[in-house]
């Protein structure tokens, strides 16, 4: 069972992506956020694919 304080860092982890997603919207509309969510995208596999993995540190 996750942790209160692993709980916030998911919960603020999600909240940046909004507040990215809602900036690429005020700065070039639907283009624009498809780049960012391909962006997204990429890092979040790189989180989750990287080898070692974050358990293992």
């Amino acid at each position: 069972m996750p942790t209160e304080k692993e709980l916030n860092v998911n919960l603020l982890d999600k909240l940046d992506l909004l507040e990215r997603l809602e900036m690429a919207d005020n700065e070039g509309g639907y283009e624009k956020i498809k780049q960012q969510l391909a962006f997204e995208k990429k890092c979040i596999e790189r989180k989750l694919y990287q080898k070692p993995p974050i358990t293992e540190i």
